[in-house]
């Protein structure tokens, strides 16, 4: 099992843009071979995004994010986050 992680923190007022922005990456994640389950989470005591994709193996992951990733290319991050997190996990 291989866990992609990813904790965005939202400027004000740009959370459903970055939303948004989740659901096409994850959408764009449908059908690859090696994925189990993709989610878009929100913490309700902070207001943090988190973006959680379970797969196979991390050779799945490195095989299937690169759709995901053209789908978001050009969303103007800097504009809707003040930080973001990106977490590769491996089961041990």
């Amino acid at each position: 099992m291989f866990v992609h992680m990813s904790i965005h923190h939202p400027k004000p007022g740009k959370s459903e843009d970055l939303i948004a922005s989740m659901h096409r990456f994850g959408s764009a994640l449908e059908g690859a071979a090696g994925l189990r389950e993709v989610h878009t989470l929100k913490d309700s005591r902070t207001g943090k995004l988190i973006g959680l994709a379970i797969w196979e193996s991390e050779e799945a992951f490195r095989a299937g994010v690169s759709a995901a990733r053209s789908a978001v290319e050009n969303d103007p991050f800097e504009d809707w986050e003040d930080a973001s997190e990106g977490f590769w996990l491996s089961k041990v």
